[in-house]
């Protein structure tokens, strides 16, 4: 597959894994499909916001040496994003709290506008900016995804414009259909809805693809959803079909179950 100019836009957070694991690793939605997209090859560049502490250091530094670029990273005062998460006893995890940080106030500059315009693919991850990032990028015509699973605000939230949409549904079939067609009807060209052990499948027009999951032993499901993102758009961005692209984005996933967190890397303790 070529290699290709990839934006992730939004959230990063330190995810604190509570006790018996008493660790802390970096994620976020759209840092995880930055990383993943870097391992899977592509030039990718992550935009967003940490906070000046040692947080926002270690996650700048972390992206770095897995290959993300960030020119574009907003370094604010006030705190780096966390997320407390509590793991169950079959992997799951259930996340406790969460502080947003800098990113709640976190916007694109002018000049990151134009950068992104200029990417072949922009992913939009949890961003509270009212659609501003969808609609300002995807108005000139530039190739667009979002994950519309991550942010419960609807005053964030539309699919219009998207290449795109992508959602969650646990493992209700029934709410994936209803969810994919609702995306296609309200202007997204493409709905791609992960059902949890029920796999995932996507709609374009009348075409429609499904797949299961790729079974593995699950550590832990932090960040799998995000690495299904990020294998699904490195086949589909590159030329793949619906089904490879669904094929793509379960093996990615599965990988990201075997260990804990969003992507490879060496935790601190709490």
């Amino acid at each position: 597959m070529s290699r290709l100019r990839f934006a992730a836009v939004g959230d990063n957070c330190v995810d604190r894994f509570q006790p018996p694991v008493g660790q802390s690793l970096i994620g976020g939605n759209a840092i995880n499909v930055a990383v993943q997209l870097a391992l899977l090859g592509h030039e990718t560049y992550y935009f967003g916001a940490v906070g000046r502490d040692a947080d926002g250091e270690r996650t700048r530094d972390l992206l770095v040496s897995k290959g993300v670029r960030v020119d574009y990273l907003q370094v604010l005062p006030g705190e780096t994003a966390y997320t407390n998460i509590d793991i169950t006893e079959n992997g799951d995890r259930i996340f406790a709290f969460e502080e947003f940080g800098v990113c709640a106030d976190y916007i694109p500059s002018e000049a990151d506008f134009a950068a992104l315009i200029g990417m072949d693919h922009v992913h939009v991850g949890w961003i509270a900016d009212g659609g501003l990032v969808r609609r300002r990028v995807a108005g000139t015509g530039a190739s667009v995804s979002q994950d519309l699973s991550v942010n419960n605000d609807p005053i964030h939230l539309g699919v219009e414009g998207l290449r795109i949409a992508f959602g969650s549904a646990g493992e209700d079939r029934q709410k994936a259909e209803a969810m994919m067609q609702g995306y296609i009807a309200n202007g997204a060209k493409l709905a791609v809805v992960t059902r949890g052990g029920e796999g995932s499948a996507v709609l374009a027009g009348r075409e429609h693809a499904e797949t299961g999951i790729t079974p593995v032993d699950v550590i832990d499901t932090t960040g799998a959803g995000d690495s299904f993102i990020a294998g699904f758009l490195h086949a589909y961005v590159s030329g793949g079909n619906l089904q490879a692209s669904l094929a793509s984005g379960r093996q990615c996933a599965a990988r990201t179950c075997g260990h804990f967190g969003g992507f490879p890397q060496e935790p601190q303790s709490l």
